[in-house]
């Protein structure tokens, strides 16, 4: 079997090649700007594969990681990984670098647990290895995406971004639940190659009935995935195997099928070039199906159907009448709910500021020598800690003012219709958006409690990430707060042993803090009410040329007699017979592409 498929990889990898090659230049032809993102894509250059490992809390990722890599604990296991955190392990002498809020360059990590989970969050953090396995393919390692935290699943899709193939991981304890269905046709939509692994084996027995459960799942939620292997391990026998003697090691191994799992992405890193051809020819995919859309609606303009011009027309004046009498009303809602969303957030900045106020007021009171003399760390830890915690909170604010400002301007149809206009021009105006003075669209305020510090650097802080409001995509970008050095000099300069003095030293610093982060505060959703309110006219304007377009194709077949139809009918119904043959030449290449996924031994001797 594994003859068959290199020599079948071969054939595989040219007809890639000719596809991508075919589809893109098609979706170029049609849409330049679609083509010119797909051909970006093509352009990257693979030096290592990376399989991302995804899957929801608790199911066992990081154990399996540990097992992969034959060292016990390296992840973290069963730890509160910070949301906006992931590792990567790649090869290298061991060490481990974390990029933090506001630093150009990465520091050192020593506690893996303690950076991954302390209040100094990272938005990544990079574990260097020498384990064999990573000398071909890079590990990476995201949160959880269950549905008690939906900005876990944000930060997994990112990730999945930076994906040649995916692992997906579950456990043997329940069948896959709707949340994990639901990320993995997200999260596979632009990366074609998904490896299953059925972890905890040895606690459950009934294991290979979940698998069938699974399969079965996944044929009715997943169908591409239905027939995909499933690779079943134990990370606890992996882990015994290797703290055990050599009378027991080989058994445990076996036992463990870790190796198995080893050998199929060892399999996988060799087709990595094919593997990334796969991954633009699915995004292609998706590109063409938009196309096939247009093209259907084309055809039955072409109709000139009476009933078909009426909703179209009726639609289209609907919607501009509302644009005429309610935009008015539109601007007014998206001021409220900015302006209400904004004074909440500022309340509870306030709140959050108090209670730290009467914390550090009490260990003042309370402390003594080197408890004085750490208190500015213990400060920048909470300021930090603090950051983290308004940068969440942005990001589920700004996701509910956009839900609630677009399910008042539009019903659930005409949402559907102009969404990606409205996230293009969401994104594009977030992006336009004229620079503050001093700041960035990522900002570390630093507070010295003489003066405050802007330090801007886009990506420094927690990246820019995309929060599904709705299906808008909302870009937020974090913030960074800490105690900058003027502030440790101050402290020392002024306090010493004086308690009084390190009061007013606490109160000055919280003060900016409070002052800076509501400033702040303020200008992000300054930004955020332009955005929506540019992303919104847009929209409308854009659907209006649409239904513009498609009324006058529909009279244009109307006007002429029926033969002219006919001949309308027959072009554009060539076009359609076009992109779908393109689709069908896709479709087959992608199913040949299969055989790129490695299956369990016991599979393949079948």
């Amino acid at each position: 079997m594994t003859a068959i498929r290199t020599t079948a990889g071969g054939d595989l990898a040219g007809a890639l090649e000719t596809a991508v090659r075919d589809t893109l230049a098609y979706v170029k032809g049609h849409d330049p700007d679609a083509g010119a993102e797909l051909a970006e894509l093509s352009r990257i250059r693979l030096t290592r594969p990376q399989v991302v490992v995804v899957g929801e809390t608790k199911r066992g990722k990081s154990s399996l990681i540990n097992a992969l890599l034959g060292v016990p604990g390296l992840s973290p296991v069963d730890a509160a990984v910070a949301t906006a955190t992931y590792l990567q392990f790649v090869p290298g002498e061991f060490q481990a670098l974390a990029w933090l809020p506001g630093a150009a360059d990465p520091i050192a990590v020593d506690d893996l647990r303690e950076w991954a989970t302390g209040a100094q969050r990272a938005r990544r953090i990079e574990v260097a290895y020498p384990a064999p396995l990573l000398r071909y393919v890079s590990l990476l390692d995201t949160p959880g995406v269950g549905g008690l935290d939906p900005a876990h699943a944000t930060v997994a899709l990112a990730a999945v971004e930076r994906a040649t193939a995916l692992m997906f991981v579950a456990d043997a304890s329940a069948p896959l639940s709707r949340p994990e269905l639901d990320f993995l046709v997200k999260a596979s939509e632009r990366v074609d190659a998904v490896v299953f692994a059925l972890t905890k084996v040895d606690a459950f027995p009934g294991w290979r009935r979940i698998a069938e459960d699974n399969q079965a799942l996944l044929r009715a939620h997943a169908p591409r995935f239905a027939d995909a292997p499933w690779f079943p391990v134990s990370s606890l026998l992996a882990e015994l195997a290797v703290q055990a003697g050599p009378a027991d090691q080989a058994a445990l191994v076996e036992a463990s099928r870790i190796a198995e799992l080893q050998h199929a992405l060892v399999e996988l890193a060799g087709r990595g070039h094919q593997l990334q051809l796969a991954n633009v020819l699915r995004a292609a995919r998706g590109e063409l199906v938009r196309l096939q859309d247009a093209a259907a609606d084309r055809v039955s303009a072409a109709e000139a159907d009476p009933a078909r011009t009426a909703q179209v027309r009726a639609e289209r004046a609907a919607l501009a009448a509302r644009k005429r009498t309610e935009s008015r009303q539109w601007t007014l809602l998206l001021s409220t709910e900015t302006q209400r969303a904004r004074v909440e957030t500022v309340g509870q900045l306030r709140t959050r500021i108090a209670a730290m106020q009467q914390e550090f007021s009490a260990r003042i009171d309370t402390g003594r020598g080197e408890a004085l003399a750490q208190l500015p760390d213990a400060l920048d830890a909470e300021l930090q800690a603090l950051a983290v915690q308004l940068s969440r909170g942005l990001q589920e604010t700004f996701a509910q003012v956009g839900d609630r400002v677009l399910a008042s301007v539009f019903d659930a149809g005409e949402r559907a219709a102009m969404l990606g206009q409205l996230n293009a021009s969401l994104r594009h105006a977030m992006d336009a958006a004229p620079p503050r003075d001093g700041a960035a669209d990522n900002l570390l305020i630093a507070l010295s409690a003489g003066g405050i510090a802007f330090m801007a650097g886009r990506g420094a802080i927690l990246g820019v990430s995309i929060f599904a409001a709705g299906g808008l995509l909302v870009p937020v970008a974090g913030i960074g707060l800490g105690l900058a050095a003027g502030g440790y000099v101050l402290y020392r300069r002024r306090v010493q042993q004086d308690r009084q003095q390190a009061r007013v030293w606490l109160r000055d610093v919280l003060g900016e803090a409070r002052a800076a982060l509501a400033d702040e505060i303020a200008n992000r959703f300054t930004d955020l009410q332009y955005a929506l309110s540019v992303a919104v006219d847009d929209a409308v304007e854009k659907r209006l040329r649409d239904l513009d377009a498609h009324i006058a194709e529909i009279d244009a077949a109307a006007a002429e007699d029926a033969a002219g139809r006919g001949r309308r009918r027959a072009a554009a119904q060539q076009e359609l017979e076009t992109v779908r043959a393109r689709l069908r030449a896709a479709d087959a290449v992608l199913v040949r592409a299969r055989a790129l996924t490695p299956v369990p031994h016991d599979e393949e001797d079948r």
